[in-house]
């Protein structure tokens, strides 16, 4: 009976396998789709065969990324925040000899080559504020790397080795559109710097939220135990194709869970060819919605809860001129499912400028198919960004006119409008007053605020004055004070 169920776990755990023949060489499936031919081992040959060959076919082509990164560290004790200490020396003896220190902090990832000239993605996260990257390769070459760009927001980065002589092994893109819940996956890198490390599992879950800080999510989960180190490496399918870029794991204890996320490879080729080229921008859709619930999908009369409802849709936006309207349930973007937010985001995000998105919508419970142009977000109106002085409570802020395309930047909601906060200077009168980035200034003395030069207006005839009242909205509540200066 035990060894019954022995076979059965294995046989379960290579799902998929099949396509590897037993002579080490990759067999495709050869159907109308040319599509993973998925199967359960049917004989004991199956049973026995081996990942080596995929392993030997993508593993030169992952690295090791060692960054150098120079810090300034304030040293200072105890006594030079004492009162009495200060009665008698003041600041400036602890300013002396309080004196910032450079410390070096070394960190390590992992990376993909997915050029032969050297070309290597990995997690922004991995060398972010790095004055050095060295890339080390799977047969222990050595080169210094260059950063082409990163990008914060989806957590991504593009390196290129310098003094690239030879082709360097690479590993092809696949598409991640086509990932199925249950694939069988590799995950490589070098986790906990231990050297590189080859694990494997499945896809446990497609487009996953709420992972990161980053805005664009849309992860692809897998069960392939992933490592701090392993930020940065490859996740690759059956056919050696990457399918993901590694980027975080969740966990309680530093290690392994059995739950990692990978950036998806749809999105890593988009922000790796406008990194290159230096022009990443992205499709913006212009209106705003939730996801469907079960009571909203009974309200809505729908068969089961999915898409999400169009609650927000700005003038002239490229949504509003495709015809999507508020009430609108969008079910799919070029045929591809959307369940929430973020995912129609994404799939937005993931579409060549200047083209067109198809739109799977339900109206009044019939599905209709809206073409949507693909543009980037305006800069309507112009930000007019400011910095404010003299005597007030927001000398010392930088503020703006929201618009799409700084909303879009800061990875908030592209409909918001306003005037708001971008930045408030330390020791300044804004401090004080305990305004904060992100704050709407919503009214000065009673006025209401709805752009700089408007603002600026009232503020220069409230210097008259050492008495102000202010309201501004901070997470979707509006905050108001009275200050006298």
């Amino acid at each position: 009976m035990q060894a019954r169920w022995i076979s059965k776990i294995v046989a379960f755990a290579i799902i998929g396998l099949a396509t590897i023949s037993s002579t080490g060489n990759l067999a495709h499936a050869q159907s109308d789709e040319a599509t993973l031919d998925r199967r359960l081992p049917s004989s004991q040959a199956d049973i026995k065969m081996s990942l080596s060959p995929l392993v030997k076919q993508t593993a030169p082509a992952v690295v090791n990324i060692y960054t150098k990164k120079v810090v300034e560290q304030r040293q200072r004790t105890p006594f030079f925040n004492d009162p009495f200490f200060k009665q008698f020396f003041g600041d400036r003896f602890g300013g002396a000899f309080g004196a910032p220190r450079q410390r070096v902090e070394r960190s390590l990832g992992s990376g993909v080559i997915v050029s032969g000239n050297g070309t290597v993605v990995t997690n922004h996260h991995v060398i972010d504020g790095a004055s050095e990257i060295r890339v080390v390769l799977h047969d222990n070459r050595e080169f210094d790397a260059d950063l082409v760009g990163s990008d914060e927001r989806t957590d991504l980065a593009v390196l290129k080795l310098r003094d690239v002589d030879n082709e360097l092994p690479a590993i092809p893109f696949g598409d991640s559109d086509a990932v199925e819940v249950g694939d069988l996956v590799l995950a490589i890198g070098n986790p906990f710097g231990v050297g590189q490390t080859v694990t494997s599992g499945i896809v446990s879950a497609l487009a996953r939220a709420g992972v990161t800080g980053q805005d664009y999510q849309s992860f692809i989960q897998t069960d392939a135990a992933i490592n701090p180190g392993n930020s940065g490496g490859a996740l690759v399918d059956i056919d050696g194709n990457l399918i993901g870029v590694n980027s975080a794991i969740f966990t309680k204890s530093g290690g392994s869970n059995g739950i990692g996320f990978a950036v998806p490879a749809n999105m890593v080729k988009v922000v790796m060819r406008g990194l290159i080229s230096g022009d990443l921008r992205r499709p913006w859709l212009g209106a705003a919605g939730q996801s469907v619930t079960a009571d909203l999908a009974a309200s809505l009369e729908l068969d089961r809860p999915h898409g999400v409802l169009i609650n927000r849709v700005r003038a002239g936006s490229p949504a509003e001129r495709g015809g999507l309207q508020s009430g609108d349930v969008v079910i799919a973007v070029n045929g591809l499912a959307v369940d929430n937010p973020n995912e129609l985001k994404f799939r937005i995000a993931t579409l060549e400028l200047n083209g067109e998105a198809n739109l799977s919508v339900l109206r009044r419970g019939a599905e209709t198919i809206l073409a949507m142009p693909l543009e980037v977000a305006p800069e309507i109106p112009a930000r007019d960004e400011s910095i404010i002085d003299g005597r007030n409570p927001f000398s010392g802020t930088k503020i703006a006119n929201m618009n799409p395309a700084l909303a879009d930047e800061l990875g908030i909601d592209t409909l918001s409008e306003g005037v708001m906060i971008l930045a408030v200077a330390r020791d300044s009168l804004a401090r004080r007053t305990r305004l904060q980035a992100g704050d709407y200034i919503v009214e000065v003395n009673g006025q209401p605020i709805d752009t700089v030069a408007r603002f600026k207006e009232v503020v220069r005839a409230g210097e008259r004055s050492r008495d102000w009242k202010i309201s501004v909205k901070r997470d979707g509540k509006v905050l108001t004070g009275d200050f006298t200066l």
